[in-house]
């Protein structure tokens, strides 16, 4: 039934050997409990963590910041306080803005009664939300031994559009160089380590210390011994003698004592991985920073061997623009202008590079090696006789707890590492799915530790790892591509009620080709029928039953070829006694024995309308939820006590929902965090309500008039202010240059929020940062040429670019700018050899500016309402290309019922204080529209009976019948008096061309009077070409009928403009 590859003789379990092991523990309170639990492997690192930080003798007060409980930290801290078990009492609290200001409160002096009786505080966050406190650590008082902070960071932060967890420190190192002097940094990736440092960390009493621990994979392992610490601070320890004293240095070097190519990383899961390829290559060093903060130059070059020639830097940054703090921290170390040292190289690690290296470590392994000057063979990280069992399931099910119970099978064996690691998938299926790893290894074998995420990794498309894969959940074969894992030739058990012609009729052709092609031994249990034959109702006993029946078929198929009843007998027998719940074990092992079906797939040729059958193609496992139970019995989620799996994903997609009254968004009086957060203006979403064309359809301009409501939005605005639009890219175009650079519009990347120095970054798709963000049909830069000259794998093109860019080349660059009209788009597709990653390419393109239009409506008139007046923009380039104004096209296209993202901007344009002052206001095309706003207040304020100044209006066109903008409403205000007079110009229509400034030359002795005796106000909006003649029109006027000389009448005009009584607004 098993082959040869899974026999005994192969494995390290030994059939002679006696094994037992202790119930499956529930965490207590109580030292002597935990400390007895801890001892039999069966606890995690981080529950010590917690442990240790949680207990009176090294925390006054825990604070547990809720990113920390959504990486499932904090909750059995909170469970335990609960409990009154000798734990520090717990305060819980909210990630914003200044969320380390709390902290500092409490330990400033004269404010706080924890500072006067002296506190121990200690907090749990994530690297994000640590990236949040920073700034505010700048108020914290020196640390005491009686008054100091101790944060403890679980390194886990949801990256990507499926919100996969990931180590990455990407959040955290735009804030690195913030960090106040007076903290220590430590970072710790093993089990053991992670104890330690947690113990060290209260030890300290000279410093505020924050401890990052890997609590993506190696802290939440099950299996390795390690006992929790009695802590007791140590005044005056120093950080060096602390760390010797636990068995540890800053920095740890690793691999070839001569090696000319020096990797360092930051401790964690990648770096452990690393350490592990430099036991096995020659040439190759491996530094692992273990202490952050104080940064110990003199250490890390006492570390370095003198042979090092190159050094790489990984850096876990959140863009590929942004700067490491640990590649400032090595280069700063070694430049010596004296001496000539290692080159010094920056990788930066973005978190979709650390996802991809997590996901198939042979990637990571082959991107260190290939930095060696040769070529070397990429290794096995597995040690000899390496067993890795891999078991899928469904949260609550029936079998959830089966893995757990195969681990307290090998946890006693002291020539064996039994180690557990459970991950959750709560997205890809209703109710989530589980995958528990289980990795069996000799304790003689003398290896480094290498995180069992990289021992066994679950990734797409894998290549088959796992030497036994059980499914417990056989809906699982159908909707996810688990037996991928299974390594050639293995078994795979899955547990089902189906006999095996129906499960071979319900298998994916996907599955079926990979259990042919990898000759996988496919074994059915109906463990459910048989636990119920001899449970006799009991539902209990049922449940029980069926987990006893399946462990038995598991140990019968690892055993492999050496497997007898008896022998698989005398195994469980030392763990699960000679009966469960009254039920003899032989009669258990013989149900099981019998019930154990092997199932041999036909040929496709035998079936082929199941094979040509059309398939929904297989997901994939995600890591994205940990799961938390607590002394009472929650299942708590990422932070969240859920009634049933089903609703943790809820709590992940929809954090909103759950967030306490008063947190966050609360008042439309207030920034929406949620809208575009990466622009520096307070922007408000309104709503399109009306989108009319004034112009006919055959006439060449189109103009249109827009109105948006914005109740509810807290948009408020004056008259002649301008609303700015954040318009987007035409999603078409944006699709075909996707095409075209070969990028996924669906795939998401992560931006800096511009002028936050990369402290700040915002996550979206491809397609929506091109269509909604990034200027790519806007106008290139010098800058840019220059800039994009360094991508350019063509020298042709690197050498054009430059020119561009350059002083010498301002010729050509006029040129494309004011001739061409080129975009960026059109320089990519000109220069094509010039590639940058699209990450990098937004950010040299830069962002869409809003663009301003006067709003043409009077908020006291309207209501909640803003209109505005627009003319499309459209042009045809020399080489006929047509061309089209961002913002006006976006506009142009806005559909009744579309939100739009709007600021508001000051304008000079503002109606004078006395309502009496006489106005002049001169518009052309789509300039009328502030006057609109302006004729609107007046008219209010005749009906409301204050008095009022005359107005005089004059309004350029070129045909009365096709762009006479808001015809009706001028008539309507010269008919009812608001308008005194109007001088309505349209240069088309009569045999010789008439603009405004005839119509003002017709009415110059009353504008000389308005503006010389009776202080009125002259506007003028529109284009810049009539200016002049505007301006000579007044001239003339004020020196026919004011009785001045030009000169004079000049100055006058000039003097109005310091006034704010003569009022340009032209483009």
């Amino acid at each position: 039934m098993a082959s040869a590859a899974q026999s005994g003789t192969s494995t390290p379990f030994s059939a002679t050997t006696t094994l037992s092991a202790p119930p499956t523990p529930k965490l207590k309170a109580a030292a002597n409990d935990l400390q007895r639990i801890a001892e039999s492997g069966a606890i995690t690192a981080s529950t010590l963590v917690e442990y240790i930080a949680s207990r009176t003798a090294s925390s006054s007060t825990v604070f547990v910041y809720d990113l920390a409980e959504q990486a499932g930290f904090g909750s059995l801290t909170k469970s335990w306080a609960e409990a009154g078990s000798g734990t520090a009492p717990v305060v819980t609290l909210q990630t914003r803005a200044g969320a380390g200001l709390s902290l500092a409160g409490r330990l400033s002096q004269g404010s706080s009664k924890d500072a006067a009786k002296g506190a121990i505080l200690t907090a749990y966050t994530t690297p994000s939300g640590l990236a949040a406190m920073v700034q505010s650590f700048a108020y914290l008082p020196p640390a005491t031994p009686n008054s100091r902070l101790v944060i403890q960071v679980p390194t886990v932060t949801p990256v990507g559009e499926r919100f996969a967890l990931s180590p990455t420190l990407a959040s955290l190192t735009p804030s690195l160089p913030l960090l106040p002097e007076g903290f220590t940094v430590l970072l710790s990736a093993t089990p053991q380590e992670a104890v330690d440092l947690a113990t060290l960390s209260y030890q300290l009493t000279n410093s505020h210390v924050i401890h990052l621990f890997d609590h993506y994979s190696s802290a939440r392992e099950t299996g390795h011994i390690a006992t929790p610490p009695v802590v007791l601070p140590e005044p005056g320890l120093t950080l060096e003698d602390g760390l010797k004293k636990a068995g540890y240095s800053a920095f740890e070097y690793a691999g070839d004592q001569n090696a000319h190519t020096v990797v360092v990383l930051a401790n964690g899961p990648l770096a452990l991985t690393a350490k592990a390829l430099a036991s096995h290559v020659p040439g190759l060093g491996v530094v692992i920073v273990r202490v952050l903060r104080p940064w110990n130059e003199e250490a890390l070059r006492s570390v370095l061997p003198a042979s090092v020639k190159k050094i790489h830097v990984f850096d876990d940054v959140p863009t590929e623009t942004t700067q490491g703090a640990l590649y400032l921290d090595v280069f700063a170390t070694l430049l010596n202008p004296l001496e000539r040292g290692p080159v010094v190289k920056a990788h930066r690690i973005v978190p979709a590079r650390t996802q991809e290296f997590l996901k198939d470590v042979a990637t990571f392994l082959t991107f260190v090696a290939d930095l060696l000057p040769s070529s070397s063979p990429i290794p096995s990280l597995a040690s000899p006789n390496l067993k890795k069992l891999l078991f899928f399931s469904t949260p609550q099910s029936a079998l959830s707890a089966l893995p757990k119970m195969v681990e307290t099978v090998f946890l006693p064996h002291k020539s064996l590492f039994a180690r557990l690691l459970t991950d959750y998938d709560v997205f890809s299926r209703p109710g989530g799915v589980a995958a528990d790893r289980i990795v069996l290894s000799s304790r003689q074998n003398e290896v480094p530790f290498v995180p069992l995420s990289a021992i066994l990794p679950i990734s797409p498309c894998s290549e088959g790892v796992a030497d036994f894969v059980a499914v417990l959940d056989p809906a699982l074969l159908k909707s996810h591509a688990v037996l991928e894992h299974a390594a050639p030739g293995s078994p795979v058990l899955v547990i089902t009620d189906a006999k095996a012609a129906e499960l071979v009729a319900s298998l994916p052709t996907e599955a079926a080709t990979l259990v042919r092609e990898r000759n996988l031994h496919l074994c059915t249990l109906d463990a459910k029928d048989l636990a119920g034959e001899l449970s006799k109702g009991n539902a209990h006993v049922q449940k029980v039953l069926e987990n006893v029946l399946v462990l038995l078929a598991f140990l019968r198929l690892y055993l492999g070829q050496a497997a007898t009843e008896d022998l698989v007998a005398k195994v469980a027998r030392a763990d699960l006694g000679d009966s469960i719940q009254g039920v003899d074990l032989t009669e258990l092992i013989s149900k099981s024995w019998n019930g154990l079906v092997e199932i041999e797939l036909p040929s496709p040729e035998a079936t082929p309308d199941v094979e040509n059958a059309a398939s929904t193609p297989l997901k994939h496992f995600e890591f994205n939820a940990i799961a938390v139970e607590t002394s009472e019995g929650d299942t708590v989620v990422n932070g969240a006590r859920l009634g049933s799996w089903h609703d943790a994903a809820k709590h992940i997609l929809f954090p909103s929902a759950f967030t306490p009254p008063g947190v966050g968004y609360t008042s439309p009086e207030e920034q929406n965090p949620a809208l575009r957060p990466e622009l520096p203006e307070r922007t408000f979403l309104i709503t399109c309500t009306v989108n009319r064309r004034l112009t006919p359809l055959e006439y060449d301009r189109n103009v249109f008039h827009l109105e948006f409501d914005t109740r509810g939005t807290g948009l408020k605005y004056e008259i002649g202010e301008a609303l700015g639009v954040h318009g987007w890219n035409d999603a078409e175009e944006v699709l075909g240059f996707c095409a075209w650079y070969g990028v996924d519009p669906d795939r998401l990347i992560t931006l800096p929020v511009p002028g936050s120095d990369g402290e700040r970054v915002h996550t979206r798709t491809v397609f929506q940062a091109l269509q909604q963000q990034v200027d790519l049909f806007g106008k290139p830069t010098k800058t840019f040429y220059t800039e994009l000259a360094e991508h350019a794998s063509n020298v042709a093109d690197r050498y054009a670019l430059r020119f561009i860019g350059s002083a010498e080349g301002s010729a050509t660059f006029k040129k494309l700018s004011e001739k061409d009209t080129v975009t960026f788009a059109d320089v990519l597709k000109r220069y094509g050899s010039a590639r940058p990653g699209i990450e990098v390419l937004c950010e040299l393109i830069g962002d869409i500016k809003p663009r301003h239009y006067s709003i043409a409506s009077s908020q006291a008139v309207v209501g909640d309402r803003v209109d505005l007046l627009v003319v499309s923009v459209e042009w045809v380039t020399p080489s006929g290309s047509p061309r089209y104004g961002q913002c006006t096209r976006y506009l142009a296209g806005l559909k009744v019922g579309q939100k739009v993202t709007v600021s508001i901007k000051p304008s000079v344009m503002k109606l004078p204080p006395d309502h009496k002052q006489p106005l002049i206001m001169a518009g052309l095309g789509t300039g009328a529209a502030p006057f609109r706003a302006f004729l609107q207040h007046r008219a209010l304020l005749a009906t409301q009976g204050v008095p009022v100044g005359p107005v005089y209006y004059y309004f350029g066109s070129r045909h009365q019948s096709q762009e006479y903008l808001y015809g009706e409403e001028i008539e309507a205000f010269v008919l009812d008096g608001t308008i005194t007079r109007a001088g309505l110009a349209f240069s088309r229509d009569g045999p010789r061309k008439v603009y405004i400034q005839h119509k003002m030359r017709e009415h110059g002795a009353d504008l000389a009077r308005m503006l010389w005796d009776d202080k009125g106000v002259f506007y003028l909006c529109g284009p810049t070409w009539p200016v002049p003649d505007v301006y000579e029109a007044l001239v003339d006027a004020l020196v026919a009928h004011a009785g001045v000389s030009r000169e004079k009448a000049g100055a006058f005009l000039e003097s109005l403009k310091e006034e704010e009584r003569y009022v340009l607004e032209v483009y």
